[in-house]
């Protein structure tokens, strides 16, 4: 009799689970997967730079964003959403205006992230493998990124 009763509660908790991802694909937050025109042209200092900056920044830090299959499905796209939008508003390279007042100390402060480990955030890291980046990529990364803007700021 005990072995019955929870073999119901777990039916029942697993019909409950699927209830409630079916309910969940029918908000529309995060499908619309919309890339904003660039703005700004990044000139690379090195195709390194490029393709680590593709790899750990670009998809959440400019408006050249990938979106893969799974952050077509709720709740991965909310989350995908969120951090597109995120770090978008917090530094976009593909807007970013380099003749500003503040362009020199968004510089320093995207390399010391970058240095810290604090960027790419480990939701990031844990999908793409890409963005696992060594001491020494991020090092590479964050003087690229510092010599890339700087050099783009300067024209």
């Amino acid at each position: 009799m005990r072995r019955y009763l929870v073999w119901k509660v777990i039916r029942w908790a697993l019909a409950g689970a699927v209830a409630l991802f079916a309910l969940a694909q029918a908000i529309p937050y995060g499908r619309s997967h919309h890339n904003p025109p660039v703005k700004t042209v990044i000139v690379w200092d090195s195709p390194r730079t490029e393709q680590l900056a593709r790899g750990a920044c670009l998809d959440c830090h400019s408006n050249l964003t990938v979106w893969p299959w799974y952050t077509s499905i709720a709740p991965v796209s909310w989350l995908a959403q969120h951090d597109v939008d995120d770090g978008r508003s917090a530094v976009n390279l593909s807007t970013l205006d380099l003749r500003s007042a503040r362009a020199g100390e968004i510089i320093g402060e995207i390399g010391e992230k970058v240095r810290s480990g604090e960027m790419p955030p480990l939701q990031y890291k844990l999908i793409h493998s890409n963005a696992r980046l060594s001491k020494a990529e991020r090092e590479q990364l964050a003087t690229g990124l510092e010599q890339t803007l700087k050099a783009m700021a300067g024209r």
